[in-house]
């Protein structure tokens, strides 16, 4: 076996040569090639670390740290204006309920009305209209948390109680 292994080597060592020779060629140059790929990736890895290059890595952190810094003063304004929007929405009118009601037996339609007003605490005013056949009235009753200090109408009742339970505007009849 070995014998027979020997004289095919013997027989073809010209082209095992040249094989050999080719394979170590292409060897060299795809060496070459790498090192020629790791010159070029160390010399703009040596200019990023110096600052030589356009922008260092130094320079990069540092501009995205002063971003950051940046942001976060946007961010503390906003949250500032936020709370400050905040705290106008809550004493903001929220809450409306509207009622129409015929105030005496000899007018035709429903030409009263009341209206709930209230904000997100429940304060505001009922406007009340009344309406007859010579003769308008309009009223404001104050509402402190959910409460009115003067005496209310069935209307006012009414229309105050659904302004309360209702987070948007209701209308009734």
């Amino acid at each position: 076996m070995k014998e027979e292994i020997f004289r095919l080597i013997s027989e073809h060592i010209e082209l095992l040569s040249l094989a050999l020779v080719g394979a170590v060629i292409l060897l060299l140059l795809l060496n070459l090639i790498l090192i020629i790929k790791t010159s070029k990736l160390k010399k703009q890895y040596k200019a990023m670390v110096k600052g030589n290059s356009k922008k260092s890595i130094e320079s990069s952190i540092t501009q995205y740290y002063e971003k950051i810094d940046n942001f976060e003063e946007k961010f503390e304004g906003f949250y500032n204006d936020f709370n400050q929007l905040n705290s106008r929405i809550e004493k903001s009118i929220q809450k409306v309920a509207v009622t129409r009601f015929k105030a005496f037996e000899d007018i035709g339609s429903d030409l009263s009305y009341s209206i709930a007003l209230l904000d997100s605490n429940d304060d505001g005013v009922i406007l009340t209209g009344i309406f007859g056949r010579n003769e308008s009235t309009t009223y404001a009753k104050p509402i402190d948390k959910g409460i009115s200090r003067y005496e209310l109408s069935q209307e006012e009742k009414q229309v105050l109680e659904q302004a309360r339970n209702s987070s948007k505007i209701t209308l009734s009849r």
